[in-house]
């Protein structure tokens, strides 16, 4: 059995658990701390540092990846998504090394969870390209292309009548605004349609917590790319940081499923 470790930084908590890299089933028991208020730096590293304590017995050999909400580029944190802006330039994967005095695969969040679908999930087995998105407190992405991902696309960020689509598409904005699954979907249609025009990709898959709802959403959308939900919510970052830190070939034949648009 191939296992890695697989770490999830987020805004408002932080997990950790090992991982069957060639099934995508956890092997240990998966632990989760509040991340420290501010999201500074030195008390993020430290709280990744506990929980690998907390873990214990995680041989230096077994590979851990680490998935971080930030643009990240040759090891540096290029933005900050809800946590210190500290991280902005700042050279994070020599930093969580030298910590934990070990090697880590470092990547973006959203790519972490996009890269876990293709392995494990909704876009196994899919040719051509996948677009991810997680409807969170903002708009994530991943874009994987004949399963090689491409990094840092946020998406989230594409400008809808003259703001960032994430200010009226995220299930914040629903959230905020109040909204009924219905108009909320009326501004997800708009979102999805744009990326159709820009990326003509071959599915959709939407993640984020609100992707456990969507039968209340994702009928009401009519897209000429097939759309279906994220397989993993709250694992994905965990698998997806675990499967980069190690990759092998999967072990069991892809699981089919209906890709005719809607």
């Amino acid at each position: 059995m191939a296992k890695a470790l697989g770490i999830d930084i987020g805004g408002t908590g932080i997990k950790a658990a090992v991982v069957d890299t060639g099934t995508g089933e956890l092997v240990s028991e998966r632990l989760k701390l509040p991340t420290p208020v501010g999201g500074t730096p030195e008390d993020i590293v430290k709280t990744v540092v506990r929980l690998l304590d907390d873990l214990g017995g995680v041989e230096d050999a077994v590979p851990m990846g680490v998935c971080f909400p930030a643009i990240v580029r040759n090891g540096r944190t290029m933005s900050a998504a809800n946590v210190s802006k500290k991280w902005i330039g700042l050279e994070a994967e020599k930093m969580f090394e030298h910590a934990l005095g070990r090697d880590i695969h470092f990547v973006n969040d959203a790519d972490a969870a996009g890269y876990a679908e293709v392995r494990y999930g909704a876009a196994r087995g899919v040719s051509g390209l996948v677009v991810l998105t997680t409807l969170g407190t903002g708009i994530g992405s991943a874009l994987i292309y004949d399963d090689t991902l491409i990094p840092n696309s946020e998406l989230g960020h594409l400008q809808m009548r003259g703001k960032d689509a994430e200010k009226r598409a995220s299930f914040a904005a629903k959230e905020r605004g109040r909204l009924s699954w219905r108009a909320w979907a009326g501004r997800l249609q708009e979102y999805y349609t744009y990326l159709e025009s820009l990326f003509s990709p071959d599915l959709f898959i939407v993640g984020g917590g609100v992707s456990k709802s969507h039968e209340e959403f994702l009928p009401l959308l009519h897209l000429q790319t097939a759309i279906v939900p994220a397989v993993h919510r709250n694992n994905a970052g965990i698998l997806g940081a675990a499967a980069l830190a190690a990759p092998v070939p999967p072990a069991s034949p892809a699981p089919t499923f209906e890709t005719s648009a809607r």
